[in-house]
């Protein structure tokens, strides 16, 4: 039975940077994935994700952020792949919009260079958009692109260069707690001094056999392009990425410009139908189109109000939208990194520096009250 200092179990974004940062530390470290990579099934594959500075109030990921971009730029230079393209963040809302007043507020406070734009301005600036007249503007001039499967493929590379072992196509199918924690996949079984489990949306369904029942949901959110009618439109060197809360009956939307497929802007629904992971497949998507028809044709008058390209991922979201990074509640050596609620990947790399931390003893970087498993002690099995 082979035995390493760390496992990881799940190479999405949170595991790979995990097993990337132990690796790098010297540790004998396993990454473990239940299909062959590349794959399209969990939470972590597509070409883009969005990235931004500030962080309205919630004010520990703002801090996390700071070093975030720090960390990308690290791994764009060991990997030589381009990883970030920045286009800055646009937030829009009236007067009385949490987020938008928030983000303001966070970007002054922590001098993160900003526009504050009233419509006309947003207007002249980005004439391809409509929204209401009485309506604040915000741009986080930090924010833009994140290339989601360069950078996996990034920290899957350096990994392997830093001696990290990956095993793909191999579900773990029982964790066996210890002072040694050995794990069983249908093939092999394998024991470490701790392990991490990041294991995206299948954590509904590892985690309840190591008796920690969290108050997590799956999501199988639909990832919409959509056609300009005038080509180029909506490119990155005039449009940015955004990101509206409350957009829509109280639903978060959010977009990119026309970057990963020529002429098609990807604009999406910050929610959708409830799923189990292994049949998400069968759920009924037919009021996210909808809505999105809807909002596409009220605000982006500028692009086609069907959409040209349906994609699926899944969130895995926690009761408060907050990430849970922490031990199990009875085995230290065994933690866990779950619901990441659809706003992970760009903060990755400090997730996954905290994870290696926390799995190797070592105290967190940060201040970890808000991601503990006990804050949800009142609804949750601990």
């Amino acid at each position: 039975m082979d035995l390493y200092d760390v496992i990881v179990v799940g190479a999405g974004i949170e595991g790979s940077s995990t097993a990337y940062h132990l690796a790098k530390h010297g540790k004998k470290t396993l990454l473990l994935e239940q299909f062959p990579l590349p794959h399209s099934r969990g939470s972590s594959h597509g070409q883009s994700r969005i990235t931004r500075k500030a962080y309205g109030e919630m004010e520990h990921y703002t801090l996390m952020m700071k070093e975030s971009y720090n960390l990308w730029e690290t791994l764009e230079k060991e990997s030589g792949r381009k990883i970030f393209k920045q286009t800055g963040m646009l937030t829009m809302g009236s007067a009385d919009d949490r987020f938008t007043m928030g983000t303001i507020r966070c970007l002054q406070r922590h001098a993160i260079p900003h526009t504050v734009l009233n419509y006309n301005q947003m207007k002249q600036t980005y004439p391809m958009v409509e929204f209401p007249k009485d309506f604040t503007f915000v741009v986080d001039k930090s924010g833009g692109i994140l290339m989601a499967d360069k950078a996996l493929m990034a920290y899957h590379d350096m990994f392997r260069r830093y001696g990290g072992t990956i095993r793909d196509g191999e579900e773990v199918l029982e964790v066996i707690p210890g002072d040694r924690v050995e794990l069983r996949t249908a093939t092999n079984r394998y024991r470490a001094g701790s392990v991490v489990l990041a294991v995206g949306a299948w954590a509904t369904k590892l985690l309840p056999k190591l008796q920690v029942h969290l108050p997590i949901k799956v999501m199988r959110i639909n990832v919409l392009y959509w056609k300009e009618k005038v080509s180029g439109r909506y490119g990155p060197d005039k449009f940015p990425v955004f990101l509206q809360e409350n957009a829509y009956s109280g639903f978060t939307v959010y977009g990119l410009p026309s970057e990963e497929y020529p002429g098609l802007v990807k604009i999406c629904l910050h929610c959708g139908p409830e799923v189990d992971p292994d049949t998400r497949d069968k759920a009924d998507d037919t009021w996210v189109i909808n809505t999105m028809k809807k909002y596409i044709s009220k605000h982006f008058p500028d692009l086609e109000p069907e959409p040209a390209i349906s994609e699926t991922c899944m969130y895995t979201w926690s009761e408060d939208e907050n990430f849970i990074l922490d031990h199990h509640p009875a085995w230290r050596n065994i933690v866990i990194g779950a619901g990441f609620s659809g706003h992970g990947f760009k903060l990755a790399p400090v997730v996954g520096k905290v994870l290696a931390e926390l799995a190797t003893n070592k105290p967190p970087s940060y201040d970890m009250s808000p991601f503990k498993a006990q804050r949800f002690r009142h609804n949750a099995k601990l």
